[in-house]
């Protein structure tokens, strides 16, 4: 695959990624389409939202800081990239003999480290290198005992390094597609980092919210406005009575992203291809045409000790039950990925696969569409949605 620079892969990929996951609907205006997904931070310097720790390893949050404290194991993303640019800066408190590494394209799993993927190691004099890709290495670009700045940008089978704003490498020969992002724990031998200023941009994702109003999504059959508003980048709706918010476009394959919080007793939903009229429930081959619904859900409520399985957080309602309450607690925000490939559904949540269902596993996903538009529920109680994205699906892995 032809690689691009930074600021053209962005347009190729999301050109790619409109004419492969199937956007419906006809010719809306531009500012209705969803714009490219720009960007946004990996880590809070507040908390460990959107990672998860892998074996016997802490990291913390400090001062804006990420530190890679003890044990070994690895950091990684809650959700798989495929093309991206990350911008991130190191340090590590060692002056000499350090060693960590960071993981891109990376599936879960490994004792105590990874054993697929691809390490941009940070071992003292390797500081960059890709021991497993042949050119994916420079020496001299490294500031000992200082703050140090990685660009790591891929794209297609291409990886491209720069090291404190000088290029180290740009060079041919990924061959997995996708995969976590990650930092490499191992401070018994290699001593503790800290890491800030983690961003990273999906070159395969397009914004469905662009953090000012909601353009691209209507009420359905009511304003909007009557429950639904987007403040300081966040869209909201305040559980007063109103009507279910409908995407302009319909979709077909795609991977949905998104952050999500609810207030204690929280209950909402996602739609996903459900016809204009939002029905997403369907039992019988007889009855009209239905999307089907990703149940949002504060599953710690008392309230909600008694309900059916797939009436809890990241089930896919009336079909399939999470595997794992994973849900956080109310008010905290959670992630949730929602991936479709005809009627093969899959659900991530807060880094967890919690739901895989196919015609085989669960026939009556074989009732419900392949294509339709996207939808937030109103359930009357408070939801928060920020950082709603949509791409082409992902291949499929297991978490």
């Amino acid at each position: 695959m032809r690689f691009f620079p930074p600021s053209i892969a962005l347009g190729a990929c999301v050109a790619f990624a409109a004419s492969c996951f199937g956007i419906a609907g006809g010719k809306e205006p531009a500012e209705t389409i969803a714009a490219p997904f720009s960007g946004h931070t990996l880590f809070d310097g507040e908390s460990l939202h959107g990672w998860n720790l892998e074996n016997q390893c802490k990291a913390s949050a400090r001062h804006g800081e990420l530190l890679l404290e003890e044990g070994n194991g690895w950091l990684r993303s809650d959700l798989i990239y495929t093309d991206f640019s990350m911008h991130l800066e190191w340090k590590a408190l060692k002056e000499h003999h350090y060693d960590a590494g960071i993981y891109i394209r990376t599936p879960a799993g490994g004792s105590p480290f990874p054993t697929h993927g691809y390490q941009i190691n940070l071992l003292e004099g390797k500081e960059g290198n890709i021991g497993t890709l042949k050119g994916a290495m420079s020496t001299g670009l490294v500031k000992p005992g200082q703050w140090n700045i990685f660009d790591i940008t891929a794209v297609g089978s291409r990886v491209t390094l720069l090291i404190n704003g000088q290029q180290a490498y740009d060079v041919d020969g990924l061959t997995t597609a996708a995969g976590h992002i990650g930092f490499q724990i191992e401070v018994p031998m290699g001593g503790q980092f800290l890491i800030r200023n983690v961003r990273i941009h999906e070159l395969s994702h397009q914004s469905l919210l662009n953090g000012r109003d909601m353009t691209g999504w209507e009420g359905a059959d009511r304003d909007a406005s009557a429950c639904w508003r987007v403040h300081e980048g966040v869209l909201e709706c305040d559980g007063r009575d109103g009507p279910w918010l409908r995407s302009l476009l319909e979709y077909e394959d795609f991977n949905l992203r998104l952050e999500y919080s609810l207030d204690e007793g929280g209950n909402s939903g996602i739609f996903i291809r459900v016809p204009r009229d939002g029905t997403h429930h369907r039992a019988q081959p007889s009855e009209p045409p239905a999307g089907f619904e990703v149940q949002l859900l504060d599953d710690r409520a008392k309230q909600y000790d008694a309900l059916k399985d797939f009436q809890y957080g990241a089930s896919i309602y009336d079909i399939c039950g999470a595997r794992q309450k994973v849900g956080r607690a109310a008010g905290a925000w959670n992630s949730l990925e929602i991936n479709c490939i005809g009627n093969h559904i899959t659900t991530t949540h807060n880094g967890i696969r919690v739901v895989d269902v196919t015609p085989e596993s669960h026939p009556a996903i074989s009732l419900r569409k392949t294509k339709g538009f996207l939808g937030l529920q109103n359930h009357k109680t408070t939801v928060r949605v920020r950082a709603i994205r949509i791409g082409p699906p992902l291949p499929d892995q297991h978490n």
